[in-house]
């Protein structure tokens, strides 16, 4: 049996139940992984749904991306819990109530939804591949063809019909999927710093940006690596996405805090002494101030001044990078920080991860890289450059 080793200190009065935090760090993870997939998935449906040609570039990206992300999604629970093999049980013998049996229908739809539009994107690739391919991997395309070797017009109409629709479902599956998160902690009443109807919008447009965030990352380092020239119109595109998303996320980060505040419910004053000691670094310092404000102001500075070139590059991208921080910090706030405040309303409960073990730091970070190695498998197999991706039905029918 494992060792417990999340028994937290703690100042004032607390229930006895409270000195261990039931949720750890791998809790963070959960909701940070599920924004990346709804977030990357906003980007790739500007173009599949609604046909905005300058995100073309990123668009196949975007999809592989989400679709990493989203396999691994359910680790972190898995990891969680004492006996994963037991999680099967849940969609067995379901309980309509719970939450966890639904989000194991949710996350299996998803995962199959983004399987078949990956499929139907890149089946013209595979069959090429299929055809022209030498050794294993020609086996491996063959396979994975599923028998299926027309390219003509009217096979690829088919396709592009398939590709929509199954984007059309997926915006609302993705957000739904990671808005029910925010339902989840904003309904738990017992909680005053998790209790707001405002919950679920503030995780769903934290999502979005972090994952136009990560697809910005990923974008631009890959271009560096094919030595390619980024697509400014596309970057730009992205940026204002980005920009525009910020904005409206941080308003309703605002209006929810000062809510909490006029509510004025019991146990405001233990959190207005979190908010202003122990949260003081992380919630206004690194998730407002280094992880918004200055990610905000660079962007709206370049956006005004209409910065292009290098600079914009540059630019862009660090603000990205620095967005991807805030929102690991503000599911960090959320998260930890909701456990940290006693239910008394008289008390504080202070977390202290550890680096090894299942629950550790270490654990956590290795959930948040293994989408990464993932997607670097992914390109290497269907590579999502648009000029590798397919050839013309006509030369492919030949």
């Amino acid at each position: 049996m494992e060792t417990l080793v999340n028994v937290a200190p703690f100042t004032g009065y607390v229930y006895p139940n409270e000195t261990i935090i039931p949720w750890t760090v791998l809790i963070v993870v959960y909701p940070y992984l599920t924004g990346l997939v709804a977030g990357a998935f906003t980007v790739s449906s500007m173009y599949q749904v609604f046909g905005i040609q300058r995100f073309k570039p990123v668009a196949h990206l975007a999809l592989l991306v989400s679709l990493c992300c989203m396999l691994i999604v359910p680790m972190p629970l898995l990891l969680h819990l004492g006996h994963p093999e037991r999680a099967l049980n849940s969609m067995i013998t379901p309980h309509w109530t719970s939450a966890f049996a639904v989000f194991g229908y949710a996350a299996g739809f998803y995962i199959i939804l983004l399987m078949l539009e990956t499929w139907f994107v890149y089946r013209p690739y595979i069959v090429q591949q299929a055809r022209e391919g030498k050794g294993p991997l020609r086996w491996f395309y063959q396979a994975l063809s599923l028998g299926s070797d027309d390219l003509s017009e009217k096979a690829m109409s088919y396709d592009r019909k398939w590709i929509f629709t199954l984007a059309v479902i997926g915006i609302p599956s993705a957000h739904g999927l990671h808005g029910y998160i925010g339902f989840v902690f904003g309904s738990l009443k017992a909680r005053e710093w998790w209790s707001s109807d405002l919950m679920p919008l503030v995780f769903l447009f934290s999502a979005i940006i972090s994952g136009t965030a990560l697809l910005i990352a990923i974008y631009v380092l890959s271009c560096k690596l094919r030595k390619v020239p980024v697509d400014l119109p596309c970057l730009k595109g992205m940026a204002y996405a980005l920009w525009g998303f910020m904005m409206f996320t941080l308003l309703l980060e605002g209006v929810e805090f000062a809510s909490l505040v006029y509510r004025g419910r019991e146990g405001i004053e233990i959190i207005m002494e979190y908010v202003r000691g122990p949260l003081l670094i992380t919630f206004f310092f690194l998730q407002f101030g280094l992880g918004s404000v200055v990610p905000l102001s660079a962007l709206s500075y370049m956006i005004w001044r209409g910065t292009t070139g290098r600079a914009l590059v540059v630019g862009v991208t660090a603000s990205a990078a620095l967005v991807l921080f805030a929102v690991l910090m503000m599911r960090w706030n959320v998260v930890i920080g909701g456990q940290e405040i006693s239910k008394t309303g008289k008390g504080l409960v202070d977390y202290q991860p550890t680096v090894l073990g299942r629950e550790g730091l270490l654990a956590a970070a290795s959930l948040v890289v293994m989408p990464l190695i993932l997607l670097l498998l992914a390109v290497k197999l269907f590579p999502p450059w648009e000029k590798r991706l397919t050839a013309s039905p006509a030369s492919n029918a030949s």
